[in-house]
């Protein structure tokens, strides 16, 4: 019940629930706490990479708490430029998201896509800890591949992958982590995990008033706009929307005042998670790969 009103939460711009429903709702997450507002998994697959004539292998990779996750691996095609390691957004699963990256081994680089656990074919139920766990160990997956030797290391994450990637990246970095990353693009992301969840909660007249306890139940270290500035002298991207009905065009905002510079803002004009249907913009994040 909590994922009904976590739904309409994040597309309240669209969608209108009976009262009841959000009564219950409500209750529910009381209950569970705001984990449930991020994520929207399904098992069902939408397109596989051969559909558009991607080469491509399916990936598993084992977890320390006994998951496994799935993914794929898309190589370029010639030489490769570059790795770009995705992490897509809070619903569906990897096929769904497929068209934000099939572009990009016509351009040279390799790509890498997971699942985090409890979608597609990724097991386990998702939570915060769990996707961002999830998320570090597809990216040490690419250090034990011969082929991202020697060629530029880029993470591209969207809404929610966004938001989980930044959080990877600020940690990497301060680690000294290898593959070392060449640069961050996030695209269509949220300032923070505590701070969207408030935002969120706080558009409703029923669950307004929890907007602060409930928000409280997300620990504050999650929150991308206090991290970015730990990934300088890395190279970062901030791609956002001014009508994006999702996550409002602040967020981008304050992410980019938030980063130390090496860094580029891309202000755009499409739906959420739709960049890359316009030509300019893939051109734009082409370019940034380039110069990073």
């Amino acid at each position: 019940m909590a994922s009904r009103i976590a739904r309409v939460l994040l597309k309240s711009d669209r969608m209108k629930t009976p009262f009841l429903a959000l009564l219950l709702s409500a209750a529910a997450l009381l209950q569970s706490g705001c984990s449930s507002l991020f994520f929207f998994p399904d098992r069902n697959t939408y397109i596989t990479p051969d559909r558009l004539n991607l080469t491509y292998e399916n990936i598993f990779l084992e977890t320390a708490d006994e998951e496994t996750l799935h993914g794929w691996w898309l190589p370029a095609r010639g030489n490769p430029k570059g790795t770009v390691y995705f992490l897509h957004g809070n619903a569906q699963n990897i096929s769904s998201h497929l068209l934000n990256i099939a572009w990009l081994p016509a351009e040279g680089y390799n790509v890498f896509t997971i699942d985090y656990r409890g979608y597609g074919k990724s097991t386990g139920a998702p939570d915060i800890e769990g996707a961002l766990h999830d998320s570090e160990i597809g990216l040490r997956w690419l250090a034990t591949r011969p082929d991202t030797h020697n060629i530029p290391t880029f993470l591209l994450g969207q809404s929610l992958g966004g938001a989980l990637g930044l959080t990877l990246a600020s940690e990497w970095v301060q680690r000294n982590e290898t593959p070392e990353l060449n640069g961050l693009i996030l695209d269509g992301t949220f300032s923070g995990f505590r701070g969207i969840a408030r935002e969120k909660l706080s558009n409703f007249w029923l669950t307004w008033p929890f907007q602060i306890p409930l928000s409280w139940t997300i620990p504050n270290e999650y929150e991308g706009v206090d991290q970015i500035a730990n990934i300088s002298p890395v190279p970062v991207m901030v791609i956002h929307s001014v009508r994006d009905g999702i996550i409002p065009f602040h967020h981008g905002q304050d992410l980019y005042e938030a980063a130390d510079e090496p860094k580029r803002f891309l202000q755009t004009d499409t739906g959420h998670a739709a960049t890359f249907i316009i030509p300019a913009y893939k051109n734009a994040v082409l370019e940034f790969l380039e110069e990073s």
